[in-house]
């Protein structure tokens, strides 16, 4: 459980001004804490939101300070933030500055995860999400009480998302090593900005029957007509080994659509082209009995293995 504070929005230019990191039990009681402020070595810039002056972080530790126990407290656990693609850019940037490597492999959103839970709050703030489930917020924006109030909400929400059966938005988050040995950490992207581009193993089976499992391969489109959020249902589409498209063509197997007779979008795409429409609790009920699909065979181009139309 992370949460920063920081001079700006930008990872890299504006820097963290204070950090709470909390590691859970399986219990969700907190077995280790990291509490500092730090000192920035700029302007902490949004003085009116964290409430941090020059004055007070001057004499503070620098992230190199406090970075040792980071990574102690980090390893092996899934980083969870409030918005974690925020808090993890910044934490990313701040080791790249000090030449260290964050050895986080997965990330969990818990505004995602709320999103997902269709709670009726009228938005998706940590102090919304709060008073929802009647936990006292003392101090909003201070590292250490935001991170205490998220442990004390993530009890309740996983509890609901495991009755619910929602699909809880674990993301993997990667790292390079360059010959020069220096790490730089890839940064983190919404699923549905890059899932339509990912590469599929499986060839393409064909259009979804009613009276058929599913098969890995077959090409997935959404419209904007269901109750799950997008992001949970790419997440269940690329796990079973299906492809999801952004596009709805001849091509596509299926389009998950809670309206039978959708008058547009892509629901009315795949009606006038004859794609089939199933919507997403009946594509969920579906999804674990998902059959294997047929590799897609490596190109391999032999013309060249002797080298001798290679060009220089």
């Amino acid at each position: 459980m992370v949460d920063v504070e920081t001079s700006g929005l930008r990872p890299g230019q504006a820097r963290i001004v204070s950090i709470a990191a909390l590691a859970l039990g399986d219990d969700g009681n907190v077995e280790q804490s990291l509490y500092s402020l730090l000192n920035p070595g700029v302007d902490p810039g949004p003085t009116h939101v964290h409430g941090l002056t020059a004055e007070m972080l001057e004499g503070q530790p620098t992230f190199a300070d406090i970075v040792d126990h980071l990574v102690d407290l980090l390893a092996g656990r899934t980083l969870v933030a409030h918005n974690v693609g925020f808090d993890y850019s910044f934490l990313a940037a701040e080791a790249e500055m000090v030449g260290r490597e964050l050895p986080t492999d997965t990330v969990m959103c818990t505004v995602e995860l709320a999103r997902r839970l269709d709670l009726g709050t009228e938005n998706l703030r940590l102090e919304t999400l709060a008073r929802h489930w009647g936990i006292d917020q003392m101090k909003p924006h201070d590292a250490l009480d935001d991170a205490l109030v998220l442990a004390q909400i993530l009890k309740p929400v996983l509890l609901r998302a495991r009755e619910r059966k929602v699909w809880l938005p674990v993301h993997p988050v990667t790292r390079r090593t360059w010959p020069n040995g220096s790490v730089t950490h890839d940064e983190l992207r919404p699923l549905k900005a890059v899932a339509a581009r990912m590469p599929c193993p499986y060839q393409n089976p064909g259009r979804f029957l009613p009276d058929r499992p599913l098969v890995q391969g077959m090409r997935v489109a959404l419209s904007s007509e269901v109750k799950r959020t997008h992001e949970e249902l790419i997440e269940r589409i690329l796990h079973a080994g299906l492809a999801y498209t952004d596009a709805v063509d001849p091509e596509t197997s299926l389009v998950i659509c809670n309206d039978p007779n959708p008058e547009q979008g892509k629901g009315y795409q795949a009606r006038d082209l004859g794609v089939p429409l199933v919507s997403d609790e009946d594509f969920l009920s579906r999804i674990d009995g998902v059959v294997g699909g047929i590799g897609v065979e490596e190109f391999v181009d032999t013309a060249t293995a002797d080298g001798q139309l290679i060009l220089f």
